[in-house]
Order: C-alpha cells, then structure tokens, then sequence
C-alpha cells in the first residue's frame, strides 16, 4: 500500500500582496467570501486520504492556526489522522532567511519521524483542486525522484510572473525549470506541488542548506536536473496563484462565473472550512443582486452588482456596490458607491459617500477602518 504525508509549505514567494498581507499570511485570506485560500490544499489531502498533514505557517501563524485550529473541520481520519501546524524561528516578516528550507531544517525532527514513504509537498498560496492519490500512483509507476504537478497557460505575459515555469521532453522528464520572465505567452506554469520519497525530500533539505542559506525547494530542484529524474504532470481546471493584489482580486472575480466556479468545484470533492453558525442572508424589498456572491449572515438593503460579499455584512438602503470584493463584518452606509475596490474587514463606512478605484487596478480599504 502507498502510504504519504501531507506538507502545506511555507512560502517562498519573492513578491506580496499589498495591503492584506499587512494582516495575514496568504493562506488565511479570504476567498470568495467562505473560504480560506489554504482550506483548497488542505482538502485535496483529506480528499485524497492523506490524513496526516504539516502546515508550516511562515510568518505571522496566529491567523492561520486560528483558522485551521485542530483540523477537525477538514473531515481527517479522527482516531488516527493528525494535522499538526509548525513554526519556524526564523519565520518573521522580511527575514532573508525565512524561507521554506529553513522552516523544514527547524522542524527535521517532525519530518523525520513521520511513517509514511512518500509526502505530497503543496503550495499555501495557490487555488486549485487536484487528487493527490492518483499523482502519487503516476509517481510509484514511473519510478521518477520527484514528480511535480504543472498547468499549461498561454496567459504567461501577463499572468504568474513571478512563478517557476517548466518544460518537459517527450518521456515528462522536466529538462528545465525557471522563473517566468513573461518572455512566452505559452508555458508550463510549476504548481508548487512535489511528490517524492520522505528520504529524497530530507536529502535535498541538507543539500539545499549546504549549497546556500537562502535556497529554496525550487532551487535545489532545479540544481539536480541532471542529477535526478524529474518528471512533470499536467493538470486542468481552474489555478489561481496569488502572488499580488490583483492575483487576488481576479482570482475572486473569476469564480462569480458558473463555468470557472466549475472548474474548481467538482462534484465529489469537498472543500472543507470552519463552519460558521451564521444564519442565512436577509435581502430586504430593496436589496437589488446581481452577479454576485453573497455569504451568509449578511443584511443586504442596497444594490450590489458584480461583487463578492463576505459574512456578516450589511449594505444599506441606496448603498450600491460594483466590482468589489467585501470581507467579513464590514457595514457600508446609505447611498454610498464603492466600485472597484477590496475592503477589508470590519470596516464601516458611513461619512464618505462615493469611493471608485481603477478598473484596471481596484483600490484597498485597510481593516478595521472607519470612514
């Protein structure tokens, strides 16, 4: 029987996304008003069967061991499943040596204990839905070092720029791997998803320390090209990478269409969240919705238009809302327009009547304010 382990990663992002990430890492945002970003990757692995899970939190862990708390909520195995949250001590915002590798080297004795064969490494700020039982059989049968999971796109000059992209030979063996330059419109983008042996990931742990101390996973992969059987798998349906803050506004955005929304929500296969004993959303006789999505406990009076509404928001009479994502507890007040932008939670807004950001790059309203 193949038996695996389950590591969220922590990240090794060169880029951040503005504003939100002043709050919480990547995994803990929001997403489409019910979610989390890293509740995607931690229900591939209980979906999967993979029922002993890592998460490595990186900088500022509080929001995600909030969220994530003992795991219960992602259907895990309860008598003997485990999803265990590591910390790192180097793991503190703008350290140059906060990356992955070193999380991992703080935390060997963990990963060295662990039973299972082979671990299933995936990504905290990434949105997508894969079976990780069916990669890890495409691994054992092609008997490969690493296997690493990819999505081609042929929006690369625009989008995923500061991602990994790879290209395979006609056998899948990966015979480079890069950051994307935007240089193509067509590449393979890298998932940030390995699969490979407990001990290859530990060797390459060491190896990585010893070739410098601020490599990363990536690039002591990448290093071992020559060295190693590699292979690529390709993956279809929706991807998100949230690297900026426009990564995560169209990220959202693009899930209020049904068709991309089914590309990410297959049948079968639960995306699990800490439930939230809110009651359903009141739409009063003048609430006006459209094209949107609207998450429970939440008062809706006014007109909302092309935008995500988180919990327990209230939007009053004549307020209109277009084009805007709205996080958790935020009240806006009579005949106020806000287009284009993300506002953070808890805010209240009642004493400015009109906020329109960019279309083509929405504006930010920080948490908690008041205006």
């Amino acid at each position: 029987m193949i038996t695996a382990f389950g590591v969220i990663s922590a990240s090794d992002r060169v880029s951040r996304v503005e504003g939100l990430e002043d709050y919480r890492p990547v995994g803990a945002f929001s997403f489409i008003g019910r979610y989390r970003v890293i509740d995607f990757m931690i229900s591939n692995m209980s979906n999967s069967g993979i029922d002993q899970i890592k998460v490595f939190t990186g900088s500022n862990p509080l929001p995600i061991t909030e969220h994530v708390g003992s795991g219960r909520q992602y259907n895990i195995n309860s008598k003997r499943g485990h999803l265990h949250i590591l910390f790192s001590k180097h793991a503190y915002a703008y350290n140059l040596y906060n990356t992955g590798i070193t999380s991992y080297k703080d935390n060997i004795d963990v990963i060295e204990q662990m039973p299972q064969e082979y671990v299933v490494i995936a990504p905290s700020y990434m949105v997508y839905t894969a079976d990780y039982a069916e990669l890890l059989q495409t691994h054992v049968e092609s008997c490969a070092d690493i296997t690493m999971l990819y999505q081609a796109v042929d929006t690369a000059r625009e989008e995923f720029l500061t991602n990994y992209t790879l290209t395979t030979d006609k056998d899948r063996r990966v015979t480079s791997f890069e950051p994307n330059n935007g240089a193509a419109k067509s590449r393979n983008i890298f998932m940030d998803t390995y699969i490979m042996k407990k001990t290859m990931f530990l060797v390459l742990i060491e190896r990585a320390l010893k070739t410098s101390s601020l490599y990363s996973l990536a690039n002591i992969v990448a290093d071992s090209l020559n060295s190693l059987d590699v292979r690529g798998v390709p993956h279809r349906g929706y991807l998100a990478s949230i690297n900026d803050f426009l990564d995560y506004y169209e990220a959202n955005m693009r899930l209020i269409n049904y068709d991309a929304a089914q590309d990410l929500f297959k049948p079968g296969w639960t995306i699990y969240t800490r439930t939230n004993d809110s009651p359903p959303t009141r739409y009063l006789e003048t609430a006006i919705v459209t094209n949107s999505i609207v998450s429970n406990g939440s008062v809706i009076e006014g007109t909302v238009e092309n935008s995500i509404i988180g919990r327990n928001c209230v939007i009053e009479r004549g307020a209109k809302i277009k084009n805007c994502i709205i996080l958790g507890s935020t009240r806006v007040g009579r005949n106020t327009l806000i287009e284009n932008h993300v506002v953070d939670k808890h805010v209240r807004i009642d004493n400015i009547k009109k906020i329109v950001g960019d279309a083509s790059y929405p504006g930010y309203v920080r948490r908690g304010d008041r205006i």
